[in-house]
């Protein structure tokens, strides 16, 4: 099999010999205490790929999957793999109007939903032309294992191409219609295997696995780290702090957003004798607080690997784990910054003409690499105003790199103020915020004004306790930052909106805001 590109072929030659060792056990709900073995996972997902293939769909079909976490999704995604169709993972938080987008834009062949919601997500799977639907529960109920209970348990997993698709992503969609990234089997795969030597993934690793799975963070990074290296999970269908950091003895390796480590820090438990077993701390999808950064280090011992990724490009920097051979000397993982380019990939930064900008300017980032998709589904004009003419993939985030090498995000293009003919970047501006006492975490956006075309409105959430004057932290901005900069309101809000990953929803914050001026 080894001129077969399937990443399952991939994921199951990692296996290790001893097949009846634990692969996954469950911590916490309705599941708790289940332990999975290497052969389980092969076996159900040979029993589901038999499945899929008794359905005699088209080749490379769209499976799409909105379910809530467990092992057996897990499974499901590795069946579609291996059976030769596209995995299509929908957030678990999507409501009909935005399923209906999905299903009428992808046009699945199969939809797998929660037992609760079979009879809305059925009613416009089928009006859409759907011909197969699905149900899976976090407790192992449903009728896709039910149906798949009377299969075979070996099944010869699909020859597939490094290019075939395997997985389509859909964008978070904060602005627009949501756009589906298409990933393929060598994109996933070469990502998978670049994270295991630059984060020096060890024969005795173990995962803790607490994301959400219809994402590229818990579905490709944890995932697929932990599987291409043979390492075991502790799985948590929902992030809990104490149970996790509970599990810090028998584990190597953490990944996380933010919000993740800031409930841990709130927890007592959290101590360096408690993190002692540990290995590696990741955090991702949204930016990670430098006072969060700081503050884990000292409670714990361990300096947190922040990196940066994105749906259509798996991930594309990273800190340091060890010594980077392409930067001698640099070791350090450094907050506030997104450490280097992975080995493989090639990171720019470009003005608005697309012309590199000096070293430690703020531009546009543009990408190229074996782990950048090829495009949008079914969008191809959409698709071809993202890449350059040489092939980069024009990410929309704005960010420097240092004369070190460490690259910096600064925000989304689309974030960027322009006020009175001035680029005004929000996250200095929050950088500057989030210093102040007082203020916890702060957020900037652009609303429309009558003079300055846009300007700025700060919303800051207040540490506990404390009761930051909206006034007094404009005026403290003022002794700081150029006047232009300075935001021309500031709200202090219990929370901010943010995604199921963490992200703030600036797009909400804008909506809210938008009448201030005009």
């Amino acid at each position: 099999m080894s001129n077969n590109h399937n990443l399952y072929a991939a994921l199951r030659a990692a296996f290790p010999a001893d097949l009846d060792a634990t692969a996954v056990e469950t911590v916490g709900g309705a599941t708790a205490g289940l332990r999975y073995s290497w052969r389980d996972l092969d076996r159900a997902s040979a029993m589901i790929a038999n499945l899929l293939d008794s359905l005699k769909l088209p080749p490379a079909s769209r499976i799409a999957v909105q379910v809530e976490k467990s092992v057996e999704a897990l499974i499901l995604y590795l069946a579609v793999l291996r059976s030769g169709h596209v995995f299509l993972p929908l957030n678990t938080a999507y409501q009909a109007g935005e399923i209906e987008y999905f299903v009428g834009n992808a046009e699945p062949a199969v939809v797998v939903c929660n037992p609760a919601n079979f009879g809305w997500v059925s009613k416009i799977a089928f009006h859409a032309g759907t011909r197969h639907v699905f149900t899976l529960g976090d407790d192992r109920s449903g009728t896709l294992l039910e149906r798949a209970s009377h299969q075979r348990d070996t099944h010869t997993v699909a020859r597939s191409a490094a290019d075939d698709l395997g997985v389509i992503i859909y964008t978070s969609g904060t602005t627009g219609r949501s756009k589906g990234a298409m990933l393929s089997h060598g994109n996933m795969l070469s990502n998978a295997r670049t994270l295991q030597a630059y984060w020096g993934w060890r024969a005795d690793d173990v995962l803790i696995h607490a994301l959400p799975i219809f994402h590229v963070h818990g579905l490709f990074v944890a995932i697929h780290g932990a599987l291409i290296n043979g390492s075991p999970m502790l799985w948590l269908n929902k992030f809990e702090p104490r149970a996790t950091i509970e599990l810090f003895p028998r584990a190597t390796v953490f990944m996380g957003v933010p919000t993740l480590y800031t409930r841990m820090l709130a927890e007592p438990a959290l101590t360096p004798a408690q993190a002692a077993h540990m290995r590696l701390f990741v955090s991702g999808s949204a930016p990670l607080l430098i006072e969060t950064f700081n503050e884990w280090r000292e409670r714990t011992g361990h300096t947190i690997l922040e990196r940066y990724g994105m749906s259509e490009t798996i991930m594309l920097t990273s800190n340091p784990y060890a010594e980077d051979e392409r930067y001698p000397g640099q070791t350090e993982r450094r907050g506030a910054t997104v450490g280097f380019p992975l080995p493989g990939v090639s990171l720019r930064v470009v003005d608005d003409a697309g012309r590199p900008v000096e070293t430690g300017e703020i531009g546009g980032i543009q990408v190229r690499g074996p782990n950048v998709f090829s495009g949008y589904w079914r969008m191809p004009e959409k698709t071809a105003e993202e890449f350059t003419t040489d092939g980069y993939f024009k990410t929309g985030d704005v960010g420097k790199v240092d004369e070190r090498g460490y690259v910096s995000i600064v925000g989304r293009s689309k974030d960027l103020i322009i006020s009175g003919g001035y680029n005004v970047y929000p996250a200095e501006i929050e950088g500057a915020l989030n210093e102040m006492p007082g203020v916890a975490e702060s957020a900037v956006v652009g609303v429309p004004h009558p003079d300055f075309g846009e300007v700025g409105v700060a919303v800051v959430i207040a540490r506990p306790g404390a009761t930051p004057d909206p006034e007094a932290l404009i005026g403290a901005l003022k002794a700081r930052l150029a006047n232009f900069k300075i935001p021309k309101r500031c709200f202090v809000v219990p929370e901010l909106p943010r995604n199921t990953m963490g992200k703030v929803q600036k797009n909400l914050l804008r909506d809210r805001y938008k009448g201030l001026f005009t």
